[in-house]
């Protein structure tokens, strides 16, 4: 994607996420219409779906040759990521959305030819727009974020994981992920994908494990933590795959690999 067209699809990109924040924040004591999807705990929202509504027309009626990859039924049926494509969450952390009407974010990853361009994780309820272009680095509203420390070290480290993770599994050795619980610093879980992968761009958290995450749950923040020297793959390293679900780990690259190859064993 030359820079111009970039710079173009930016701009847009980011009036448009501004202003689904602004809508959301206008309403988030209004009534909510709650659904589950898989599971009890795999809850939408109305608010889900308005926001991937409103996604989907401005870029349909902006950019009509772009395609859409998204949670709520508004996307385009994808077998490749030829061209540009738009991979969004509306409302990434809906449980947050709905207990805590905070720690959530809208997320937007812009991709070309596969490739990540662009992208956007932004915490609705604080203000705070994370954002990338590719080449151009990170930022955090208008401060550039610094390239990931070089010097830490895993007893140093802060990581994000869900405690079920250290309790016997069908997904991930219990007992492997036990040691390296108490191996590093602490450990978190935010309950929103895209903050935790913000996290990981700001620097202030230092690796990441899940077991289950889709395309609109990481597009962006890949791209974020690729341009501060950062790296994301499958949890067994393996490259991920945007088109289905995937494990993931993410995170500093002076830690990824002993996380990798020490302590994380699949099932």
């Amino acid at each position: 994607m030359d820079q111009m067209k970039r710079d173009e699809i930016y701009q847009r990109a980011k009036e448009w996420v501004l202003e689904a924040g602004e809508h959301i924040r206008d309403v988030i004591d209004e009534p909510l219409t709650i659904d589950t999807k898989s599971n009890p705990n795999d809850l939408v929202t109305q608010m889900d779906r308005n926001t991937e509504e409103f996604f989907a027309k401005k870029i349909k009626g902006t950019f009509p040759k772009h395609k859409l990859l998204s949670e709520e039924g508004f996307g385009d049926n994808l077998d490749n990521l030829d061209g540009t494509v738009w991979i969004i969450d509306p409302i990434d952390g809906t449980m947050n959305f709905v207990h805590q009407k905070r720690n959530f974010a809208i997320s937007v990853g812009i991709y070309q030819d596969g490739v990540g361009e662009i992208a956007f994780i932004y915490n609705v309820m604080e203000d705070v727009l994370y954002h990338a272009k590719k080449g151009d680095g990170s930022y955090k509203d208008d401060v550039k974020l610094p390239k990931l420390d070089k010097k830490v070290t895993l007893d140093q480290s802060i990581l994000l994981i869900n405690s079920l993770w250290s309790g016997e599994n069908k997904r991930i050795n219990h007992q492997k992920i036990q040691n390296l619980v108490r191996k590093v610093r602490g450990t978190r879980s935010y309950g929103s994908a895209a903050l935790e992968f913000a996290g990981i761009a700001e620097g202030i958290l230092d690796g990441y494990i899940s077991m289950k995450l889709y395309p609109w749950d990481f597009a962006a923040g890949v791209i974020l933590i690729e341009e501060v020297g950062g790296t994301t793959t499958q949890a067994n390293g393996d490259p991920l795959n945007f088109l289905i679900e995937n494990t993931v780990f993410s995170g500093n690259i002076q830690v990824a690999r002993e996380i990798i190859d020490n302590y994380i064993e699949l099932k």
